[in-house]
């Protein structure tokens, strides 16, 4: 996140920025993926870097219910100073595929009560909501696994995976694909659970990016770990194939 600052900016004067930015052409390509503005995410991170740090004007942001004006709301945001109440309500509230996104990776996995609310929304009845605690739980599978259930984990994405809604199907697929990827005791549990599911087997890939097939995806990652020549960069395979995601909602 940007440097605070105290200069202070008032959300009409926001409002009136992002309209300015507003291009048809970059809407026509957002709405393809479910997002409902029409700014484009280079301007709209050139104001927030410009805008920097200003948690009153982020909170009035988000009360718009604007989607440019929650992504910008979450750019320029403090993390820390949400309460755990508060990011429950925001995720439950949260209409479109990008704005639950950001809100995940850039405030919640930053927040001191990330782990509580991934306990919470890991076994939430809305699959939405249920998706945001898997993508917690990824997270943990890659960058702090001690005392996950990993054994458990692979039990109920076999089980449940296949029927999954799209979101929380993706949700656990990249769970599955990170424990395979991560955890070499269980790839190939991992790898036989997505050949038995094939959930997206057939998922269309851009050229140069890898497919997010578990076996395929799992398989491409430990060779480039290993100094094997790869397909893509793993920043760009899995933002583009979430972008195609979009589309299909």
């Amino acid at each position: 996140m940007a440097e605070t600052t105290p200069a202070r900016t008032t959300v009409a004067e926001v409002m009136a920025e992002l309209a300015a930015l507003e291009d048809p052409k970059a809407r026509e390509v957002n709405e393809r993926h479910g997002d409902d503005h029409g700014v484009n995410l280079g301007k709209l991170r050139a104001l927030a870097k410009r805008l920097k740090t200003q948690q009153e004007l982020a909170l009035r942001l988000w009360e718009t219910d604007d989607t440019a004006a929650r992504l910008l709301a979450l750019l320029i945001c403090r993390p820390k100073a949400f309460e755990r109440d508060q990011l429950d309500v925001m995720l439950r509230e949260a209409r479109t595929p990008e704005v639950h996104d950001w809100l995940v990776n850039y405030v919640v996995k930053k927040s001191p009560h990330s782990e509580e609310l991934r306990s919470a929304w890991f076994a939430d009845p809305d699959p939405v909501v249920a998706s945001a605690g898997w993508a917690l739980t990824t997270e943990r599978v890659a960058k702090k696994p001690e005392s996950l259930d990993l054994t458990g984990l692979l039990d109920v994405i076999e089980a449940q995976m296949k029927d999954a809604p799209d979101r929380l199907q993706w949700a656990m697929n990249h769970c599955l694909a990170r424990i395979g990827i991560e955890h070499p005791e269980h790839r190939a549990r991992a790898i036989g659970i997505g050949e038995r599911l094939e959930v997206l087997k057939d998922y269309p890939t851009s050229p140069g990016c890898t497919s997010p097939f578990a076996p395929v995806w799992i398989a491409e990652m430990v060779r480039r770990r290993n100094g094997w020549p790869g397909v893509g960069a793993t920043g760009s395979r899995y933002s583009s194939a979430s972008r195609q995601w979009r589309q299909r909602l």
